[in-house]
């Protein structure tokens, strides 16, 4: 999953060298597969049914986001600046 102009350093959201779980990790992840998946769309204007992937991949971020946001605003405020999301 790494394009040149749409990748995030996935290492510095990492908590631990076996980080896979953290909400920090997975949102990144996430916001990865959603840029690469928008840029699929910019060329495949018709692919109905990947799209209805993106709407769940969207809607599992929200989530995860507001988990965050109400456990630790701090490290929320962060996020969301460095995945440039406009929230």
């Amino acid at each position: 999953m790494n394009s040149n102009n749409i990748s995030i350093d996935l290492e510095k959201f990492k908590t631990s060298d076996n980080d896979t779980g953290s909400v920090n990790f997975q949102t990144a992840l996430i916001t990865q597969r959603i840029n690469k998946l928008s840029e699929h769309f910019k060329i495949h204007k018709k692919d109905n049914h990947s799209r209805r992937g993106l709407l769940k991949l969207v809607s599992k971020r929200r989530r995860l986001l507001d988990y965050m946001k109400k456990k630790d605003t701090s490290l929320y405020q962060e996020l969301i600046k460095n995945l440039n999301l406009r929230r």
